[in-house]
């Protein structure tokens, strides 16, 4: 069971990793578009948060392939398919239950949707923070007008 955590706390520090390499690129990307998010039309502003919203989403789907790679490397799936499969039902906390891991491996499963659940939170809360501070100029553009 123990040997589950020494598998399982790495795969977690790769995704946040890569989930805060992902936010930070989401800041530049916003940053560097800040100023279409000025203006009064809200099409520029939906453009801007759509492509932060790619970028998270991205590493959500990158975050799903790390756990699906670990659960190949372990022997649990034979086919990329399956595993990503199992990875994202895992991680988004659906738990269909129609493909489960072995015994051994069976603690996996839960440390991955501890782990879906905080990074899909931090994804969500970045994204929300962007979209209020895009909506809030968008809206002032409009009153200057």
């Amino acid at each position: 069971m123990l040997i589950n955590l020494l598998y399982g706390l790495p795969a977690m520090g790769a995704c946040l990793l890569l989930q805060s390499l992902l936010v930070i690129a989401a800041f530049r990307y916003y940053a560097h578009r800040r100023p279409s998010v000025r203006q009064s039309s809200f099409w520029p502003t939906m453009r801007v948060i759509n492509g932060v919203m790619l970028i998270l989403v991205i590493g959500n789907i990158a975050q799903v392939a790390i756990w699906a790679l670990l659960n190949l490397f372990l022997g649990e799936f034979s086919m990329f398919g399956d595993a990503v499969y199992h990875s994202a039902v895992n991680f988004t906390t659906l738990g269909y239950g129609d493909i489960i891991m072995s015994e051994k491996h069976r603690l996996l499963g839960p440390l991955e949707a501890i782990n879906g659940v905080l990074m899909i939170g931090v994804s969500t809360a970045v994204l929300m923070a962007f979209f209020q501070d895009a909506m809030k100029k968008t809206f002032l553009a409009r009153r200057k007008k």
